[in-house]
């Protein structure tokens, strides 16, 4: 039986990634949360890979935010995500461990990049510099996977996700990203009868985004069919304005006041649409609609965190 670890498992990605491996019959399932053992610590890493010996890990774990996070703690995002995949793939390599997935964030695509965006784009141009601690750690990781492949013919790969989201999310007003941003400050504004709410930005830039569930089933896929140096975007192939984005939200929540845009707020890359080609030449298809997701992710959160009044990033 093949036993998988998934770090980075308290996540929200971590947290599909085991729920949709469990629903398809992977049942020998490590995992490790920054409770269970703290990754940027090369000698704990090394002790817990040698003892469980699994034979896949996929590293879902990050330090992760949206643009006011990653713009005021430059030096958190870079070097804490440069501790833990240094010191992961490290412990991996010396744990013989036969395949290593690596998730990457399509923040490290160049700031101009041509749309829809080839996995050969990565370092043709400058990176949006409201992430760019976040996307040079990313590429120092997708880099070190590449290196082990190289020096040491490891079947390691990386992955490159599009925006995300779903279950256990992160609703926080200050680091969340656009999706949970927009369904915490409509829900807080119908919860508190306000005429208004105010997003940042113009609403123009377009944004491409993967209910998690959805993402979890790609990469298992991914993860049984592909072993390629280069990178493989997963995504939907489908992107919307953030403008249009909100209008979904705003409709899900029910919230019926106005929407104002504050465009002295930055709006970040104008477009991220990721060319999934060779994800569905594995035989990918896409089976849940935006507003789907959208509604799923609010009913929990009202039911998880609202209801049972969770202060779990709130």
């Amino acid at each position: 039986m093949t036993k998988w670890l998934i770090a980075g498992s308290s996540g929200m990605v971590g947290r599909g990634i085991v729920r949709i491996a469990k629903s398809q019959g992977i049942s020998d399932i490590v995992e490790v949360t920054s409770k269970t053992c703290d990754l940027r610590n090369l000698q704990k890493t090394r002790e817990l890979l040698l003892d469980i010996k699994p034979d896949v890990v996929i590293d879902a774990a990050a330090k992760v935010g949206g643009i006011l996070a990653n713009s005021t703690e430059p030096v958190d995002f870079l070097l804490n995500n440069l501790q833990i995949q240094a010191s992961l793939f490290s412990a991996c390599h010396e744990a013989n461990v036969r395949k290593v997935v690596f998730l990457s964030s399509s923040c490290v695509y160049p700031k101009l990049a041509e749309q829809p965006i080839k996995e050969s784009s990565l370092l043709t141009g400058s990176l949006e510099e409201t992430n760019s601690a976040y996307a040079i750690a990313k590429i120092a990781g997708m880099r070190l996977i590449q290196a082990y492949r190289q020096q040491y013919n490891r079947h390691w790969i990386s992955v490159m996700p599009t925006n995300l989201f779903g279950m256990f999310d992160n609703f926080s007003t200050n680091s969340s990203h656009v999706l949970p941003a927009l369904i915490r400050k409509f829900h807080d504004a119908k919860t508190n009868n306000e005429s208004k709410v105010i997003l940042w930005g113009s609403g123009i830039p377009k944004r491409e985004l993967m209910e998690v569930d959805e993402f979890a089933r790609a990469l298992l896929l991914v993860v049984d069919k592909y072993d390629d140096l280069e990178t493989i975007n997963i995504g939907t192939g489908k992107d919307l304005t953030i403008k249009e984005i909100s209008d979904i939200v705003k409709n899900v929540v029910g919230f019926q006041g106005e929407v104002v845009w504050d465009d002295s707020k930055p709006d970040g890359t104008p477009r991220k649409l990721l060319d999934i080609t060779k994800l569905k030449n594995l035989g990918y298809e896409s089976y849940m609609d935006l507003k789907t997701g959208i509604t799923n992710t609010y009913d929990w959160f009202k039911r998880e965190l609202v209801s049972s009044k969770s202060d779990l990033r709130l």
